[in-house]
């Protein structure tokens, strides 16, 4: 008997071998002829070319205005603005405690005598000072100038200030006066005009607006904390130490003995090493 071949099919098998052969041909074909087309980089969403200029255009002036100086008053230079302009904390130091004497820098050359500022730094943002017009004619036009301004002649006393006389000040509306009265009350009184630098939230140039009506004409007495001798809540009662570092500086004390000198408050902890001149004005040793 002759078996059958291996190889045969019946004809349902062959059906089954061509539809599979079929399918494989398809596949192929479908492959090459993705492969063959030319791949299209166009996004499906489309931009609107006209809204993205302008957004460019946006982007370009702002990279413009970064590091753009405006001419200013260096005599009211804040932490801030002093950080832009590539100054130190010593330099800062040096032009805050000029001013706290309440003296005032009239030429670039000043400037950078109580700064102590480099000559590069100097040169480059020297252009930008702005001082008031007296400065350019020399001390005589200056005594002229309050002589016969009689909105600048006529100062009054910061420290008798009502709110409603501040309102005057350009910049200064209800809510700001009101802080400046109420500053003023926890300190006791403004014993230097730059205190009213630290009234949160009253910037520089209305500060100078403010200086120009306003300035510390009878300063407060003060009754000075002796520093070697307080107790963490009697110094906690300045404006500006905090309750925390009071109980620092009484620790510092007790562990190191009595201060020699005021300046040594800076090595305490958290002191506020920024406002050591304002605090100085308080104490004693």
């Amino acid at each position: 008997m002759i078996k059958g071949s291996h190889f045969r099919f019946n004809k349902q098998e062959r059906s089954g071998i061509f539809f599979l052969l079929l399918i494989i041909f398809i596949f192929q074909g479908i492959y090459f002829y993705v492969e063959a087309k030319p791949f299209d980089a166009s996004p499906a969403v489309k931009v609107n070319t006209a809204e993205q200029a302008h957004l460019d255009s946006l982007k370009g002036m702002a990279q413009l205005d970064v590091g753009k100086i405006f001419p200013f008053n260096p005599n009211y230079i804040t932490d801030h603005k002093g950080y832009t302009l590539g100054m130190s904390l010593e330099e800062l130091d040096r032009l805050f405690d000029y001013r706290d004497k309440n003296k005032f820098i009239n030429s670039a050359e000043e400037f950078q005598k109580v700064t102590q500022i480099s000559d590069s730094l100097l040169n480059k943002i020297a252009p930008y000072f702005k001082f008031p017009a007296w400065v350019k004619t020399g001390p005589i036009a200056q005594k002229k100038f309050y002589q016969n301004n009689s909105e600048i002649n006529k100062v009054e006393d910061l420290n008798g200030a009502t709110a409603e006389e501040l309102m005057r000040i350009n910049g200064i509306g209800p809510t700001l006066s009101k802080r400046i009265v109420k500053f003023r009350d926890r300190l006791g009184g403004f014993v230097v005009n730059g205190q009213l630098h630290d009234v949160y939230g009253l910037e520089p140039e209305v500060v100078q607006r403010t200086l120009e009506q306003f300035q510390v004409l009878q300063p407060p007495t003060i009754k000075k904390i002796n520093i070697n001798q307080a107790t963490a809540e009697e110094l906690a009662q300045l404006v500006y130490i905090t309750q925390d570092v009071a109980r620092e500086i009484v620790l510092h004390r007790k562990s190191n003995g009595p201060f020699s000198s005021l300046d040594e408050l800076v090595g305490v902890g958290a002191f506020p090493t920024d406002r050591i001149e304002r605090i100085k004005l308080y104490l004693t040793l």
